[in-house]
């Protein structure tokens, strides 16, 4: 690949083949097209949409329960069969959406190509359409205008200049020159004399000469870059693919066993295996991905309103578990305003506060607040960097805005805050003409009248602008510039930019009649300067809290940008995550290190400045290997491979491109980091919420097959029917199980470490409780339908109708021991999720019309029960809350 910003104009137009008055010929764009291809992003070849659909029912869950379906269709169960059926298809569905959408992310970027271009041919000047440019055209490209190709400048006007934010992370235009640069090995944001397809022009026009088009381009090589990531299951997918085999291998020994103690027993062979696979059907939790897919989507439903919007829901969970947030600067972490912080006039340095461009804050000397009215040389400087000025602070409904660049509406801004309107000041100094700024020169003049005096004033890089002045304005008065005054300028200059500011000279020239002609290199000399300002894009104020609840988390927060390093360690350091022991790499450096030296240095790196899209993608890759999860934020389209790599990928919703979007998992629809610990805050509620309802679901389930098993051990007659486990799994368990699902967030969730990836969803603790939790359901349950046959000797069917109400009922008392496994319910309060109460109660109707109803008594098999059973029944159910209570307060005891 040439380095056309190496080159000197005339080389590059002879290695292209060029001519810039003619153009290229139409029978040569022809040729060139055959070779190159047409100027647009090709489309890997994607999934169609019925392939998407499909890979729904790969998963090995997916297929049991299908199978579970069969079988309840077999056993003419029809509602069981449909209502699993429903279930899959429904997941199913959700699946297709989520992964259907992030397959469009190239349509996105194709959008940022412009449609025509105007391109000399045959030389005549045309509209063409982008996608006919080729290597060697001649494109003119002016304000307003987006790129349509990677382009080496031939020709610019003076005051051109280009926004490259969302291809470099540059939050201001860029200034242009044509000339060749020294080095050969530049960061794509320092290439000055090339504009690349994507970017739009901020002023000025150009002649260009494309040099590379379609898939060539810097967009394309990031197009490719997407199309390259392959989508990874997140943690919680995974999990509970591992999870679901383990529960159905689980379940099939169990009842496997079942079958023979019944067969073993004498029991006919069709009955047994119809019990058995009845059981079969009823101990696998069928109703736990629509429960967790319920869960995921209300969690999203809370996040937006917490400005936070989830496009793909499993990526709820996995934010829960993030231990390390890469983030753009640009936007991000900053406001993208620049704002102008302090002011050296008159010989005193002032402090102007305030954030943005609302024309709202104080001034201060010495760090007390100070009246304008008695400075007149910072009143003086405040007017010259308003009359020296080319843009406009906008107001719409309390919100400012500027229209054109942000370095001279962060001067409006501040001269704002002073009183100093740019409309009265105009009305004063009239304007005549304007020397536009260079590259070369790095000035810009504009002269104005006031009454009989014309005055030009200049504004522009400090070191250059000195040097033409030989006055200095102190105290209302006008002298000569003296060395020591140089001297001190310099210091100050110096102080300034390495708080990593940008700073501005500002001066004027009282011109006379014989200055008729304004010419940049008569009018500005013999200047009187005024004073030096200096801005930067200051840090969101709610950014500094949001990282300390990071850091308070376990999450390290690292800046990924485009922009110089000393802007970007001061940043990080004014949010406070930066120190002096971390370190800062340019792109450049980052170059010179291996992946396996990355690797190694990756955990001390808390800054990487002026990269690439490429560099990105390394930096979120060595966290990765390390075993870290992963949110990658970002607005510009150079963030989208990263962001898709990511295990998360985070977008702004207003400042964002249409490209990281499509790609990221999460919209920050408020462009606030903070909205990002928010919904790391919910991941880890969701994730908690889901750990109970599993926890909740499957110890049920424990208490279904342990009821029949045991039953089979010892020889009593089957407890339950078919009917009353599947009634149980899919009625009187999923209420309960969804309200869990959106139990409120433990208050110190936030302090805790993250949790591993690798964490599975039931420690071994967790599964020993559970087993515990069901064998004492189990229990209770044998314990009524003994009492009831044995000891009242009522019957069969009375006695399963009371093994079938406690097993129901029992549940329902448990559901609330899963709200937490180390503190009481009555310090959580009873009533602190009303939706559980709600449930419970909703459930326990349904399972009275199941004994009552007299249509449902002979589907069920169930008789009304007395109040002495009534009592019985409900005290033994309600066994298992009191024995959890008394097993946490026991574990309290021992901590203590």
């Amino acid at each position: 690949m040439n380095n056309w910003w190496h080159l000197d104009i005339q080389e590059a137009i002879k290695m292209q083949g060029a001519n810039l008055s003619q153009g290229l010929s139409i029978q040569e764009v022809k040729t060139r097209l055959d070779k190159y291809g047409p100027n647009q992003l090709r489309e890997a070849k994607g999934r169609s949409p019925i392939s998407i659909f499909l890979e729904q029912f790969q998963d090995f869950i997916v297929w049991v329960l299908i199978g579970a379906a069969f079988v309840s269709g077999f056993l003419q169960e029809w509602i069981d069969s449909l209502a699993i059926i429903a279930i899959v298809i429904v997941n199913a569905i959700l699946g297709f959406i989520q992964e259907y959408r992030a397959e469009k992310s190239l349509a996105a970027l194709k959008n940022l190509s412009s449609p025509f271009s105007k391109v000399i041919r045959d030389g005549q000047h045309k509209a063409v359409p982008s996608s006919g440019l080729v290597p060697g055209d001649v494109i003119e490209i002016e304000a307003g205008d987006s790129v349509p190709a990677d382009s080496r400048l031939v020709w610019i006007s003076a005051n051109f200049g280009v926004q490259e934010a969302s291809l470099t992370g540059e939050s201001t235009p860029v200034a242009k020159t044509t000339r060749a640069l020294e080095k050969k090995d530049i960061p794509l944001a320092d290439r000055a004399n090339m504009v690349y397809m994507g970017t739009s022009v901020a002023s000025g026009k150009a002649k260009a000469l494309v040099v590379y088009t379609g898939m060539q381009t810097e967009l394309g090589k990031i197009a490719g870059l997407v199309q390259a990531i392959v989508h990874e299951t997140t943690p919680l997918q995974k999990k509970l693919e591992e999870f679901g085999k383990w529960i159905v291998y689980l379940c099939f020994v169990m009842v496997g066993m079942v079958f023979l103690l019944g067969w073993l027993r004498g029991g006919k062979i069709v009955d047994v295996f119809l019990t058995s696979v009845s059981l079969a059907v009823a101990a696998i939790p069928e109703g736990l991905p629509a429960v967790v897919t319920i869960a995921l989507a209300l969690g999203v439903h809370r996040m937006v309103r917490r400005h936070a919007f989830i496009r793909k829901l499993p990526s709820v969970e996995t934010l829960g578990c993030a231990t390390v947030i890469c983030s753009d600067k640009t936007g991000t972490l900053t406001k993208n305003e620049m704002t102008v912080q302090r002011i050296f006039a008159g010989g005193k340095l002032f402090e102007a506060t305030g954030i943005g461009y609302a024309p709202t804050g104080e001034f201060l000397f010495g760090k007390k607040q100070i009246r304008i009215a008695n400075y007149p040389d910072l009143q003086n400087m405040l007017r010259c960097g308003v009359l020296c000025n080319g843009a406009q602070l906008v107001e719409n409904s309390g919100v400012y805005k500027i229209v054109g660049d942000p370095t001279e509406g962060a001067l409006l801004t501040v001269a704002g805050k002073a009183g100093i309107a740019r409309e009265k000041s105009e009305e004063d100094f009239l304007f005549i003409d304007e020397i536009p700024f260079d590259s070369d020169r790095k000035k810009m003049t504009i002269i104005r009248k006031h009454g009989e005096q014309t005055i030009a004033f200049v504004k522009g890089a400090p070191d250059i602008l000195l040097d033409d002045c030989i006055y200095i304005e102190e105290n209302g008065v006008t002298r000569k510039l003296t060395e020591p005054d140089r001297a001190n300028i310099q210091k100050i200059n110096n102080e300034l930019a390495g708080e990593a500011m940008r700073v501005l000279a500002v001066a004027y020239r009282e011109l006379d009649k014989s200055h008729e002609k304004h010419d940049a290199k008569i009018t500005e000399r013999e200047l009187t300067f005024v004073g030096l300002v200096a801005m930067i894009d200051p840090p969101r104020e709610e950014v500094k809290k949001a990282i300390q609840e990071c850091k308070a988390a376990g999450i390290k927060t690292v800046m990924i940008t485009g922009d110089h390093k000393n802007t970007a360690v001061a940043i990080a350091r004014a949010l406070g995550f930066f120190n002096d022991n971390s370190l800062a790499l340019s792109g450049e450096e980052l170059d010179k290190l291996s992946d396996d030296e990355l690797y190694k240095e990756v955990r001390n790196i808390s800054v990487y400045a002026r990269v690439s899209p490429e560099h990105k993608l390394r930096v979120v890759r060595a966290w990765r290997r390390h075993g870290e999860v992963v949110a990658m934020t970002g607005d510009g389209v150079n963030d989208a491979p990263a962001l898709k790599e990511a295990d998360i990928g985070v977008a702004m919703g207003i400042t964002g491109t249409d490209v990281t979007k499509e790609v990221s998992d999460m919209v920050v629809t408020d462009d606030n980091f903070a909205s990002i610990v928010a919904a790391v805050e919910e991941g880890r509620g969701i994730y908690d919420n889901i750990k109970k309802f599993i926890h909740y679901l499957l110890s049920c389930n424990a208490g279904e097959i342990l009821v029949m098993f045991v039953s089979s051990l010892i020889g009593l007659p089957a407890p339950l029917l078919p009917i009353h486990i599947l009634w149980v799994n899919l009625v009187t368990d999923g209420l309960p199980a969804l309200a869990l699902g959106v139990d409120p967030v433990d208050s110190n969730i936030m302090k805790r470490s993250p949790r591993k990836s690798t964490e599975a969803v039931m420690t071994k603790e967790r599964v020993i409780l559970m087993l515990a939790q069901g064998s004492l359901i189990a229990f209770c349950s044998l314990l009524a339908f003994a009492f009831v046959l044995f000891i009242e000797k009522e019957g069969i069917v009375r006695a399963r109708t009371a093994a079938f109400i406690v097993l129901a009922c029992s549940q329902l008392f448990h559901s609330f021991n899963c709200r937490s496994m180390t503190e009481s319910l009555f310090k959580l309060g009873v009533f602190t999720n009303k939706k559980l109460v709600l449930a419970t109660f909703v459930s326990f109707l349904l399972q009275m019309m199941v004994v009552y109803a007299p249509f449902l008594q002979k589907v069920f098999k169930t008789e009304p029960l007395g109040l002495f059973d009534w009592c019985f029944v409900l005290g033994v159910s309600s066994f298992p809350l009191w024995a959890m209570e008394a097993w946490k307060w026991k574990q309290k005891e021992d901590l203590s």
